[in-house]
């Protein structure tokens, strides 16, 4: 058995699965806060939840073999409340739900006008939180220049 087979299993199983409500069951806001029908979910299940959130063109799912549910997304599905980076050059990002996530390097993140983001897996991506901008940019790219030689 190769390491795809069971993505694509799961692929196979859930491919068919019917969207539960044609309306968003769930919301993240702009700080990466999720709520489940106007109610904020607590941690725990916003970690449990994020675990099959997936992205299928413009739309967020929550995919299980048995129905997908739509999730509206204010900006960023995560947001980054703190990182750290590893002697290997990887970074272990902290997510505002208290998700860990882990980066192959500095390359990975992408720097824009207004934000600092970083593609995940399953088509989602976390943008980094106001502290977490400002921490980024006074260490990577204030001193970028000075570093070319």
């Amino acid at each position: 058995m190769t390491e795809l087979e069971p993505v694509a299993q799961l692929k196979q199983i859930t491919q068919g699965a019917p969207l539960c409500d044609e309306r968003p069951l769930f919301h993240i806001d702009g700080q990466g806060r999720w709520f489940y029908r106007q109610e904020p979910l607590p941690d725990k299940f916003c970690r449990l939840f994020a675990t099959i959130l997936r992205r299928q063109g413009e739309d967020y799912l929550l995919v299980t073999p048995a129905e997908k549910v739509l999730v509206d997304v204010a900006d960023y599905p995560f947001v980054i409340n703190d990182y750290e980076s590893n002697d290997d050059g990887s970074f272990s990002l902290m997510t505002s739900i208290g998700s860990q996530l882990s980066i192959t390097g500095y390359q990975a993140f992408v720097v824009g006008e207004e934000t600092i983001s970083v593609g995940l897996a399953s088509g989602l991506s976390a943008k980094l939180g106001r502290a977490c901008y400002y921490r980024f940019i006074a260490q990577y790219l204030l001193h970028e220049d000075e570093d070319l030689g």
